[in-house]
Order: C-alpha cells, then structure tokens, then sequence
C-alpha cells in the first residue's frame, strides 16, 4: 500500500494517517479490509447505480454490514450493471469485480467497480442532451 504525505487510510475499521513524507506499508494480514478515505463514498453521494454497488462494497470493508447479506447485494449488483453495460471493456471490468467478490476480496471488488463510475456519467450526460 502506498500512502501519499498526510493521507490516510482504514484498515480493519482503524484510521492511519501517513506522516509528511510518501510512505509504503505491507499489510501482511490475509483478507485486511483496507479503504483509501479518498475514496470514500458518502451515503448520499451513493445515487447512481454504480455508486451504490460500491457503497455496498465500502460496507464490507469499513466493517459497517453483515457481510454475508452485501456480498449477495453486491452479486446481484454486479448482475444488474451488467444489464447496462455490456461493452466489452465493461463486460471486462464486471468479470473482474465478480471474481473478486467470489474470492471474497472486497478491496479489489470496489477497485474495479470505481473503474465504471466515469462510463456512468458519461452515460448520464449523453442522457440528457
């Protein structure tokens, strides 16, 4: 995990904050729950299909829900998005993010879903013209 000067990060529901200077750490822990706070969503930031699939997602690894009951929301999550985008970069993307959920790694679940969300508002935008 590289951290930039000053920012901060949870892991295993603890707030880390890096010193001044760029740091990188190795968490040798199996399956930590790790979220950059950068890449934190706020509950009503979660309004966009895609952004509530990884809010879902930022549950597990804040430790916030019952993970047995959001990794089936997330599943059935993914299988919707894939109702929407079926590009095959898409198609890409979502394969990746079930394989994660399926090996019950949430941190590289929400990493490949974050990668949807700028699709999505392009999506939006073409909506509305």
């Amino acid at each position: 995990l590289k951290l930039a000067p000053s920012e901060r990060v949870l892991i295993n529901g603890a707030v880390i904050e890096n010193g001044d200077r760029r740091a990188k750490i190795a968490i040798r822990t199996p399956n930590a729950n790790i979220l950059r706070l950068r890449d934190a969503i706020h509950p009503e930031e979660a309004n966009t299909p895609v952004s509530r699939v990884c809010y879902i997602c930022q549950l597990i690894l804040t430790g916030e829900t019952d993970v047995e009951t959001a990794h089936q929301q997330l599943l059935i999550g993914i299988e919707q998005l894939s109702q929407v985008f079926y590009d095959r970069d898409s198609r890409t993307i979502l394969t990746r993010a079930t394989e994660s959920v399926l090996s019950k790694n949430y941190y590289h679940t929400l990493k490949h879903l974050r990668e949807l969300l700028p699709r999505e508002a392009r999506l939006f935008a073409a909506k509305q013209i």
